[in-house]
């Protein structure tokens, strides 16, 4: 007979008889014997504890327990009855007073989980009270004992086994379920024990992860500044003595020496700018870069960038206009930061757009909610949000576009459209990332409609005025 106490809750094996059986609906079935055979029960589990108790106190006990000798002999009956552990069959215990108590134990998946002490009840072949119960006291009255022993509950034994087997049969059913139920939440428990392991132990990988990726972000950020410090000083150097040359500083220069000129100062400033975008990103990503606000003229600032880039578009044949209506109002913004966005985006179309296209710059007063992620509540709060007033950039060209499927990525540092051995256009891919940067910097938005083979529209729209700290 297995040991409950060695059960392996981790296979659904069962410990204690109180883990398995509801108390309620143990006691509603021992009622329902008690009053259809009028037989006292008792249910203990194997620790002892008394799980139902249905009974009715019958003259006789009152009897005896009236009589002092009586009450302490009765006192030891129920104690030995009590004490008793049946193996796998039941015990029949003999009461002085001629009754009978039956210990029939409670076993389930071959454990020994506790034990139904019927009783007690008087044998109906006895018929008056055995010389035991007269001589228990010296005031016992024969007659009286006679009397209240004729009123206890009769049973034969037969029946008895029968009535022990019934409830015996009842119990397994509601052990059954009970197990079923155990069963169920011990898997439960183990599912969610192992998940619970599975995830603690990803997360210690992903944090392990994500701690190097920390710290190799941290040791880029200040390769790259120092890197980017350190070539700017000889880089300006080169710059400034190739212009030098051309001025004819260090005496007239040929043809073919003016070329070589020309190209070591355009390639000079191709990497400075270069230098400089990676400094700028790498102050962006690390939370370095101030904003400095003032009233700033979406006109000029546009004006600007047409004139930046006109030069270039009139060597590539695209047609650069601007648009900006009379009434666009001013708006706060960093001046130099603005200029870079709009310089960034109008590059990046005249670069991706074939002679005889067109790149037009617009500016535009318009309302707008700036949807803060952070502040959705998941209810539509987003959709409630009061519009404010924003001015709209739009750098719309007729170039070749892009793919639905690179438009997610091209904001990315580094991402290249064309990228590849065989790229057909310049660049180090930071442009679009420094200007999303940028404009989230101002608590501005910016996307991207495109068709691939008709061109693209980067749309970018900053608030009027910045929002007010909190």
């Amino acid at each position: 007979m297995s040991d409950p106490n060695t059960a392996d809750l981790h296979h659904g094996e069962i410990a204690n008889l109180e883990d398995l059986i509801d108390r309620e609906s143990l006691r509603e079935v021992c009622r329902s014997f008690f009053d259809l055979f009028g037989l006292s029960i008792r249910v203990f589990s194997a620790r002892g504890s008394l799980l139902a108790n249905v009974h009715e106190e019958r003259s006789l006990c009152r009897y005896v327990n009236s009589l002092g000798e009586g009450r302490i002999a009765c006192a030891a009956i129920v104690e030995e009855v009590q004490g008793i552990v049946p193996e796998a069959t039941t015990v029949v215990h003999p009461c002085f007073s001629g009754a009978v108590y039956h210990v029939v134990p409670i076993i389930y998946d071959d454990r020994r989980l506790g034990r139904i002490v019927i009783g007690p009840f008087i044998p109906s072949d006895v018929k008056a009270p055995p010389e035991a119960m007269l001589q228990i006291d010296p005031k016992v009255d024969p007659g009286r004992a006679r009397a209240a022993l004729l009123e206890m509950p009769r049973v034969r034994p037969a029946t008895a086994e029968r009535i022990a087997a019934h409830l015996r049969g009842v119990l397994d059913l509601i052990l059954f379920s009970g197990h079923r139920a155990h069963l169920t939440s011990a898997m439960h428990l183990a599912t969610v024990r192992e998940n619970y392991r599975e995830l603690a132990e990803r997360n210690a990988r992903l944090q392990e992860a994500y701690d190097k990726l920390k710290e190799l972000d941290r040791l880029k950020s200040n390769f790259l500044a120092t890197v980017s410090h350190e070539l700017r000083t000889p880089l300006t150097s080169i710059i400034g003595y190739s212009e030098m040359l051309q001025t004819g500083i260090a005496g007239d220069l040929s043809e073919e020496q003016a070329g070589f000129v020309e190209t070591i100062r355009t390639k000079g400033e191709l990497l400075l700018s270069l230098i400089t975008s990676l400094l700028d990103l790498n102050k962006l990503e690390r939370g370095q870069l101030n904003i400095e606000l003032e009233m700033v003229d979406p006109r000029a600032i546009l004006a600007e960038v047409r004139e930046t880039y006109h030069p270039e578009a009139e060597r590539k044949g695209i047609r650069l206009e601007v648009y900006c209506g009379d009434d666009t109002p001013y708006m706060q913004a960093d001046p130099v930061r603005l200029r870079q966005i709009l310089i960034n985006l109008a590059g990046n179309a005249i670069k991706f757009t074939p002679s005889g296209g067109r790149v037009d710059l617009e500016a535009m007063a318009v309302e707008t909610s700036f949807h803060d992620e952070e502040l959705d509540d998941g209810f539509g709060a987003a959709l409630m949000m009061a519009p404010e007033p924003a001015i709209e950039f739009r750098v719309r060209d007729n170039g070749i576009g892009i793919a639905e499927d690179q438009a997610e990525r091209i904001f990315d540092a580094f991402y290249q459209v064309d990228g590849g051995s065989t790229r057909e256009f310049g660049g180090a891919g930071l442009g679009l990332s420094i200007a999303k940067n940028l404009v989230e910097a101002h608590h501005g938005a910016i996307h991207i409609e495109s068709e691939l083979g008709h061109g693209t529209t980067f749309i970018v729209t900053i608030p009027q005025a910045p929002p007010d700290p909190d």
